[in-house]
C-alpha cells in the first residue's frame, strides 16, 4: 500500500509555487504519494493574526527579492502575477471540482495554474484566465465555469479550507507526513530527510 503525505498550497503563494516543482518527486523517491490540497491564505492569516508577506514593512521587500533569488537557485522561471496578492477562489474551486472526478487531472491543472501565475505572470483572479488554463489541459472550460458557480462546489472549497485550519495548516507550502508538520519551501529538504530516515 502506497504511503501518502499531504501538500497544502495557495495558488498565489510564491513559495508554494517553488515547492510544487519538488514535492511529487521527493514523495515518489521514498515510496510516498503526495496528496495535493488547495487552500486560501486569507483565512490562515486571520487565524494567526498575520498578513501577506509583501504587506509587512521591511519583510515585504526582502521577500520579493527572495522569491526571485530562490527561483534562480532552483532553475525555474519566476515573475509576479499581474494581480498579487488575492483570493484565488476560482482556481481553488476548479481544483476541487476536478479532484472529485479525477485527482490526476486536478493535479495537472494545479501545476498549469502555478505556471500561468508565476512563470507567465497571469492574473488568477480572472475567471477567463482559469478557463483558458483548463481548456489548454483538455478540460471543458464551460462546464468548469458553470461548476465553480454552484453552491456545492463553493462549499467544497470552503470546507477544505476550514479542514486545513483545523489540522493546523497556517501557511503555504505546508506538508504533513504521518502527523509531522513542515511549513515553508525552506523546509522541503527536511521533508525529504524525514522520508529518507523515517523521522528523527
Amino acid at each position: 500500500m502506497t504511503k501518502t503525505l499531504d501538500f497544502y498550497f495557495d495558488f498565489y503563494s510564491p513559495y508554494g509555487y517553488l515547492a510544487h516543482y519538488k514535492i511529487d518527486d521527493i514523495a515518489e523517491r521514498y515510496g510516498y504519494q503526495a496528496q495535493w490540497h488547495a487552500i486560501l491564505l486569507g483565512p490562515a492569516f486571520k487565524a494567526v493574526g498575520s498578513k501577506p508577506l509583501l504587506d509587512i514593512p521591511m519583510m515585504g521587500a526582502y521577500s520579493a527579492h527572495d522569491f526571485a533569488r530562490t527561483a534562480r537557485l532552483d532553475g525555474v522561471p519566476f515573475v509576479m502575477p499581474a494581480t498579487f496578492p488575492g483570493a484565488t477562489l476560482a482556481a481553488g474551486r476548479a481544483f476541487y471540482w476536478l479532484q472529485d472526478q479525477d485527482p490526476a487531472l486536478a493535479k495537472r491543472f494545479a501545476k498549469a495554474v502555478f505556471k500561468a501565475a508565476f512563470a507567465e505572470g497571469q492574473d488568477l483572479l480572472q475567471v477567463a484566465n482559469i478557463k483558458a488554463i483548463a481548456s489548454a489541459e483538455g478540460i471543458d472550460a464551460q462546464a468548469l465555469e458553470a461548476a465553480i458557480q454552484t453552491e456545492a462546489v463553493k462549499e467544497r472549497f470552503k470546507t477544505a479550507v476550514q479542514a486545513s485550519l483545523a489540522k493546523g495548516v497556517f501557511g503555504s507550502p505546508f506538508v504533513m507526513v504521518e502527523g509531522e508538520h513542515f511549513w515553508g519551501n525552506d523546509r522541503i529538504p527536511q521533508v525529504e530527510q524525514w522520508l529518507a530516515r523515517g523521522g528523527w
